[in-house]
């Protein structure tokens, strides 16, 4: 609720009345459109035209602030100036249905990349159902008329979890992960190929590798005055930067952009399925939508790994999470080749170097925001100063 007017009637959030989610599925899935109303408009787009769905029931989950998503139970809707089938049809699948609360002027990656993948045939994503676009009065626009995705629906998949809370009681319980970890790396590497094949790719350029290296340094610096600490390792950071200056850079092409544990999910029968393809929400949406190196993609998870063993800091459990961490990385690393045929060895002073940078943007968040987990980045940028990266 959001207040109660002098009359006694309630004002609350339209996404909570099961009014609202029928109106929004409605609007994507039979490729509807508003008007124009005070200068916004919205367009539903169904990713299959013609398969309109019905809302029975929906709920909305709670814990986001930046996006709000609503869960729908559905039935099939007989398309606009057809009867409806007395054949009896498979219920679909539940609707999940992100309402984005934040609008950026320009494409959604993740509204993007899943449909392209859901389009291409992928079961690494859940099944796309559609997206709204609309247009809205944003004075920091050139033309004063921003437009971008408002909502994306896609399948919902109950009862699953994600890698994180599976990796974690793993870790914790003390059994292995590097199977899963090794199916993990194979999925990441599935996605990377499917999104290379559909959407476009860019040869690293000087002048790119350069802009590139020199946010890695800045991001260094920014790291540095933010943790003094760090700066005792800075000889070692510039070495690994110089060092994938002069290596091979491989084309740049879509990617997840801010993968972790956390952005996948273990499905029974299904293996791991990828999720929020947003990017990290701090970049400019226009940096965004921008071909990256796959090797951001591959740091990112190894991060993630370490985060898992440094939850069990100051705990018994430390050092064996430690070594599980260690073989999850590699266990990871090694499906990822398999899968991929990419040449991590002749590549991996690239790979030291992003996830140095990764860890030192991890530093940064950490000191303003959670500062007893700093030392979890910490000690992954403190290692090039005792050798390489493991």
């Amino acid at each position: 609720m959001i207040t109660t007017l002098d009359s006694g009637s309630f004002v609350y959030d339209g996404a909570l009345d099961s009014a609202y989610a029928t109106a929004l599925l409605t609007l994507i899935t039979s490729d509807e459109s508003t008007g124009n109303d005070g200068g916004a408009t919205a367009s539903g787009r169904s990713q299959e035209p013609g398969h309109p769905l019905a809302v029975t029931s929906s709920r909305v989950l709670s814990g986001e602030q930046s996006n709000t998503s609503i869960i729908m139970t559905v039935s099939h809707a007989a398309a606009a100036g057809t009867a409806a089938s007395t054949a009896p049809a498979a219920a679909p699948a539940p609707v999940i249905c992100k309402v984005f609360r934040v609008l950026h002027h320009g494409d959604n990656p993740d509204v993007v990349l899943q449909s392209a993948l859901a389009k291409a045939g992928s079961t690494r994503v859940p099944a796309s159902v559609g997206s709204v676009v609309g247009t809205w009065s944003d004075e920091r626009v050139f033309d004063g008329i921003a437009s971008g995705h408002l909502a994306f629906a896609q399948e919902f998949l109950p009862g699953v979890r994600d890698a994180w809370r599976v990796a974690l009681e793993a870790a914790e319980a003390g059994h292995p992960f590097t199977a899963d970890a090794f199916a993990l790396g194979e999925a990441t590497a599935e996605v990377h190929e499917t999104l290379a094949g559909v959407m476009p790719t860019v040869e690293p350029s000087p002048e790119l590798i350069a802009a590139v290296l020199a946010s890695m340094r800045g991001r260094h610096a920014e790291a540095v005055a933010e943790v003094p600490e760090l700066g005792q390792f800075s000889a070692a950071v510039d070495r690994i930067f110089d060092k994938a200056a002069t290596g091979h850079w491989p084309r740049l092409q879509r990617i997840h952009g801010d993968y972790h544990l956390g952005q996948v999910l273990a499905v029974p029968s299904g293996g791991w399925v990828l999720v929020d393809f947003e990017g990290e929400p701090l970049r400019p949406m226009a940096e965004r939508n921008q071909p990256d190196l796959a090797v951001r993609d591959i740091a990112g998870m190894l991060r993630s790994f370490d985060y898992v063993a440094g939850s069990f800091a100051d705990t018994p459990l430390h050092p064996s999470a430690t070594a599980w961490a260690q073989d999850a990385r590699q266990a990871f690393l090694d499906g990822y080749v398999a899968r991929s045929g990419f040449d991590l060895t002749s590549n991996r002073a690239l790979l030291e170097a992003f996830e140095i940078d990764k860890a030192l943007y991890e530093a940064i968040y950490e000191a303003r925001n959670r500062p007893t987990w700093l030392a979890i980045p910490v000690t992954a940028i403190a290692r090039p100063a005792g050798g390489a990266l493991s």
